[in-house]
């Protein structure tokens, strides 16, 4: 396996990112996750999150980034390493029990119910908070207005960016203080991707903390306070979305092969 490159620029010193991730909401350790027994995808990645920052992770295809979320949020078996949310040690815990503990999840595809209406939608992202569906919905009607104006229609009559606004809305009816998002701009037009990266900065502004993987790294970095590049199942470089978007080794390994701006 080839070597992190280094870069003066962006920090790559595990002790230095440790040192920043001991107030973080979520922190994860060292993980070694895979689908396949013997296959490793993630092989030692690092990761924090301080309340109410933005954070971006970027990368070539393959790298392991939607490994690295669906490893958060318990979907991936992780059989090195720890994820810990405000103390408390959630590694492999199921998806409904993060929930419950204020961690929502945002996946690439289907990610709304087709045949149900935009309301029936979130309906079932607050099923274990029922009694809050009126000022959970007011919350996302606020940040989302189209979805006021069109509750009763079906989303599966919904364009992409569309049903990538609901899909964000349902998961923020359970009112969660960290808010996982797998590649939101994915197969959607350029003008719909910059509505996608508005939605997300207006919904880090509202009191949530994000992370959010994503195929348009230049975009990416532009809204993020912090980003990662990971490369192989580990961290290639961290800092801020700036020092990562003018690093002369970033752009020359990663945003070059990466998304459009």
């Amino acid at each position: 396996m080839n070597a992190v490159p280094e870069s003066k620029q962006a920090v790559t010193d595990r002790s230095a990112h440790l040192k920043g991730a001991e107030n973080a909401v979520l922190r994860c350790d060292e993980l070694i996750a895979g689908y396949l027994p013997g296959v490793n995808i993630l092989n030692g990645s690092d990761l924090y999150v301080g309340d109410g920052e933005l954070i971006g992770i970027i990368g070539p295809n393959g790298a392991g980034k939607s490994t690295l979320l669906k490893a958060m949020f318990g979907l991936v078996n992780i059989r090195s390493g720890t994820v810990v949310l405000k103390g408390e040690n959630i590694t492999n815990m199921k998806a409904h029990s993060l929930v419950s503990r204020g961690v929502g999840y945002v996946p690439q595809t289907n990610n709304v119910f087709p045949s149900l209406t935009i309301e029936e939608n979130l309906e079932m992202g607050a099923f274990q908070v029922p009694g809050k569906f009126k000022e959970r919905f007011d919350f996302v009607a606020e940040l989302f207005p189209a979805l006021k104006e069109r509750r009763k229609q079906r989303a599966g009559s919904l364009s992409g960016g569309e049903r990538q606004m609901v899909a964000m809305a349902r998961a923020l009816m359970t009112e969660p203080s960290v808010l996982l998002l797998d590649e939101p701009s994915a197969g959607l037009s350029p003008k719909l991707q910059d509505l996608v990266f508005i939605q997300a900065q207006q919904i880090n502004k509202a009191g949530v903390t994000v992370i959010m993987v994503e195929q348009n790294a230049r975009r990416c970095l532009q809204i993020c306070h912090r980003g990662y590049v990971l490369d192989q199942g580990r961290n290639a470089y961290t800092g801020t979305g700036r020092q990562l978007a003018n690093d002369p080794k970033v752009i020359e390994l990663y945003l070059g092969t990466l998304a459009k701006a």
